[in-house]
């Protein structure tokens, strides 16, 4: 007999439309604390945040039609910088991609899905002094959830979501992600176990 799981709840707490609005007031945020595009750097931590940092780029490129959106992405790998290694599934390692212009005295912000614990951004913060010295270092992302266990805060948030540590927060993004052949666009909360 064949065990049958039930589903897990979950409900889609941001849509396209709110991820798009989320995305663009960002890029507005940053664009206003670095005073304009000069020296801006975004560099995206796979798998999610680099498709975001793509995005972000654009929305500069339109709000500065003087900005070059490809030029000014990179993407961050930070897996072997990780504390948490044994812990976590094995995933294969992503290229790390700086932008031609480096990242020395440059204003670096980071772009994440989601921060929780904040251990991802720390592996971030020590990737990037192996590359280079920024002028700044920045951190966006598009869903703070709480439960930091270390004193990590981010600059640009698209969306404050108090969750529980039981549930579990999922970004699905078009560039990613898809539901029986159809790109998805959302951020879900799936109840815990």
């Amino acid at each position: 007999m064949t065990e049958v799981t039930a589903p897990v709840p979950s409900r889609v707490v941001l849509n396209h439309a709110d991820i798009d609005r989320a995305l663009t007031r960002i890029a507005h945020e940053i664009l206003e604390a670095n005073k304009g595009s000069q020296d801006l750097v975004l560099l995206g931590i796979p798998r999610r945040g680099y498709p975001l940092a793509v995005r972000l780029a654009d929305k500069i490129a339109s709000a500065d039609p003087s900005v070059n959106a490809s030029a000014i992405v990179g993407q961050l790998d930070v897996t072997m910088f990780r504390d948490d290694l044994s812990h976590q599934p094995a995933r294969p390692p992503y290229p790390t991609r700086l932008p031609l212009s480096g990242i020395d005295n440059k204003v670096v912000v980071l772009i994440d899905d989601v921060l929780y614990s904040g251990r991802t951004i720390r592996a971030a913060l020590d990737a990037i002094i192996d590359l280079g010295r920024p002028r700044i270092v920045r951190l966006a992302v598009l869903v703070d959830r709480g439960h930091r266990e270390l004193p990590i805060r981010a600059d640009h948030v698209g969306k404050n979501l108090p969750t529980s540590s039981s549930e579990k927060v999922r970004v699905h993004l078009e560039e990613i992600d898809s539901v029986d052949g159809r790109p998805i666009n959302e951020v879900v909360i799936e109840a815990g176990a």
